[in-house]
């Protein structure tokens, strides 16, 4: 997971890091949208063009490293009913929509293996379809903002200590950029990732 591609697998890692990357934005906004949200189908966010929801950088992140990120979809919570729930929900669907990629792919290579696993291009493209989702899911949900796994902690938080949280968003970017180069993110991704990945075709 964090050894450097080679070039065979970085051109086979295009297809996948762009569906990763725009699935899950879309899921993000798609659910904001049925709970009552327009401001990404306004924005034109619920789109599955990846050119939509691309960041240069995450998306170089995703594709060598295998964790990154997407241009976050815009989400007002002043439209939802119940906002502290209605936000987590928003956020579990882009993980839940890299998950399920990456187990449609698992499922289609173990029941499927003549079909997904003799060939070498193809087995190897459904390896990283299942990785590359795996480690966008997998990084979504560390609990630091402004990632998707803070936002599962708002239901939890005291309304009274909401606001400190939200000022930590100012800084979350750049202490997950620490964290990465100290290499903690990798250590606690990597056994993760290595679960989900034996479990879904083993």
């Amino acid at each position: 997971m964090l050894r450097m591609p080679g070039l065979a697998d970085l051109l086979l890692s295009v297809p996948a890091v762009l569906w990763a990357i725009t699935f899950h934005e879309f899921c993000h906004g798609y659910m904001a949208y049925l709970l009552g949200d327009p401001t990404a189908k306004r924005a034109g966010r619920l789109s599955l063009n990846p050119l939509h929801h691309l960041d240069p950088v995450g998306a170089l992140m995703l594709l060598v490293f295998r964790f990154g990120w997407a241009k976050p979809v815009p989400v007002d919570p002043r439209y939802f009913k119940k906002p502290r729930r209605d936000m987590l929900l928003v956020s579990i669907a882009g993980v839940s929509g890299n998950f399920l990629t990456a187990f449609v792919f698992g499922a289609a290579a173990r029941y499927f293996p003549d079909l997904f696993l003799a060939n070498p291009t193809v087995r190897q493209f459904v390896l990283l379809m299942i990785l590359i989702n795996l480690g966008l899911a997998v990084f979504n949900l560390i609990p630091i903002p402004p990632l998707d796994g803070s936002k599962l902690l708002y239901p939890l938080i005291p309304r009274s200590m909401l606001a400190h949280y939200f000022w930590l968003e100012r800084y979350g970017f750049f202490v997950l950029i620490i964290l990465m180069a100290l290499g903690v993110v990798q250590a606690i991704m990597g056994p993760i990732v290595m679960f989900f990945l034996r479990l879904m075709l083993f």
